[in-house]
């Protein structure tokens, strides 16, 4: 009888020694320290020690090899292994705050854009022109006056292909000028696209 319990007792202590043996005996009052391999979600990450049941390290995290036991010789394998892919995760991590700023720039661009389009929607540019004959101008008004008056007048700084203008302005009275803005600027509330409106007065 002394025999036995003194066999019992080595076993216990064996069980409780070695991991691999102690998860293989069905002991589920206890949890096991063990080390991930690779990051699991709601676990812990790479080289992390971690308490998990033990029929879940045998049947699932041993087999595919993402824990091991919480010894030495593990140990230093998992360190080795972190210095190995720490350079390349932290180039992961710069590459992804770079695509971060430009998405923020972008989008601080596309605001400074739309503000500067609903300026030129509300706006009026007057123009002073002599005439020649009734309300005709003596000189047409063309479409690199136009941008140089809103550069002036507005202080915004639009290009030619900005502006529709199938023709210069050749007489006096009020025009509404289609503008070709980027399609990422939304159009304006109650109207089909954004306009300038330009008064020519006489001189």
């Amino acid at each position: 009888m002394a025999a036995a319990r003194a066999a019992l007792r080595l076993q216990r202590q064996s069980l409780a020694a070695n991991p691999f043996l102690f998860s293989g005996h069905g002991l589920r009052y206890r949890k096991l320290e063990v080390i991930l391999t690779t990051t699991i979600d709601k676990l812990g990450k790479t080289g992390d020690v971690v308490k998990v049941a033990p029929g879940h390290f045998r049947n699932h995290l041993m087999p595919k090899m993402l824990a091991v036991p919480n010894l030495d010789k593990f140990a230093i394998l998992v360190r080795e292994q972190r210095k190995l892919y720490q350079r390349e995760e932290e180039v992961v991590v710069k590459q992804v705050t770079k695509e971060d700023d430009d998405a923020r720039l972008q989008e601080e661009r596309l605001k400074q854009y739309q503000a500067a389009a609903k300026r030129l929607d509300n706006a009026l540019l007057v123009l002073r022109r002599f005439i020649s004959t009734g309300n005709e101008l003596r000189t047409p008004v063309t479409k690199d006056e136009i941008v140089s008056e809103v550069a002036r007048q507005l202080n915004i700084t639009i290009h030619p292909e900005n502006l529709h203008l199938q023709s210069p302005l050749a007489s006096l009275g009020e025009f509404e000028l289609p503008l070709r803005l980027p399609q990422d600027i939304p159009r304006p509330e109650g109207k089909l696209q954004w306009t300038l409106k330009v008064k020519i007065r006489r001189k």
